[in-house]
């Protein structure tokens, strides 16, 4: 029984070198998973606003029940439809991450400078802290990501989420799985009934099987995502991005198999 969509944005619903970006099957085969009880999440490393103005640009007829914002933050609608923290979780996080980059002040003046002095990647600031990278191509950031893996102690908290050439620094307890985990924790609904997709470095956490039962990736999905999908006895469609999508999601339960509650296994 799935009870829950927990879906990346841009490159998995969106294609952005497509005309329409978004396939009309995938508005109409969504509709008809919320009619049915099944929850919609947005899962995504753009932040709330952006979040919600991809949705209006590419004119989403429906609406996400949650929204997981910046890979870690969660999302829902108040009883007046406005969107808020949904529990404490963006408080907890917002906290660690404070204190993470207190206490790894040093590594992260030690990494900006290995990237100014090697590199041709910018620093992307917010607060005038720098809170993360972009890359000139795959291939710098391949060497940026390389030299964190081997200059960060072992038990280090201070993570990376990468995304193409982009790259955001933050607390490894913290990410879209662990975001999609939590969500499942507040909404009562398991991994057993949990979809997932994804497409890129940055959806890993979410597509291992741990917090979703059923983890799938479009055919335009980088190798390390296919290959974790696999593993992970879940699905890896031919079609790119929201056809992709419908693809998976057709393949594991069929359109015809939709009972009042949800898809039925």
């Amino acid at each position: 029984m799935i009870r829950l969509l927990s879906t990346d944005f841009d490159g998995t619903l969106v294609d952005h070198f497509a005309s329409p970006p978004v396939v009309p099957a995938l508005f109409e085969l969504f509709s008809q998973l919320q009619r049915c009880g099944v929850a919609w999440a947005v899962n995504t490393g753009r932040d709330l606003k952006f979040a919600l103005d991809g949705l209006r640009q590419f004119e989403f007829p429906l609406e996400p029940d949650y929204i997981l914002t910046n890979e870690r933050e969660i999302f829902h609608r108040n009883p007046q439809g406005e969107w808020q923290d949904y529990g404490d979780w963006n408080r907890r996080c917002l906290l660690a991450h404070e204190r993470l980059f207190e206490t790894e002040a040093y590594f992260l003046n030690e990494m900006l400078q290995f990237v100014r002095n090697e590199t041709h990647a910018e620093p992307i600031y917010e607060n005038s802290r720098p809170v993360g990278l972009a890359a000139q191509n795959d291939q710098e950031m391949d060497r940026i990501v390389t030299y964190l893996q081997t200059a960060r102690k072992p038990d280090s908290l201070f993570h990376y989420q990468r995304n193409t050439i982009y790259l955001r620094f933050c607390h490894a307890h913290y990410s879209k799985g662990a975001a999609l985990g939590e969500l499942c924790r507040l909404t009562q609904i398991s991994a057993q009934e949990t979809f997932t997709a994804g497409d890129h470095h940055n959806d890993l956490s979410m597509l291992d099987g741990i917090y979703a039962r059923w983890p799938a990736a479009p055919g335009n999905a980088i190798d390390e995502v296919k290959e974790a999908v696999r593993k992970a006895g879940g699905y890896v469609a031919d079609a790119r991005c929201s056809e992709g999508v419908v693809e998976a999601l057709r393949h594991f339960f069929g359109i015809e198999r939709l009972a009042p509650q949800g898809f039925q296994l």
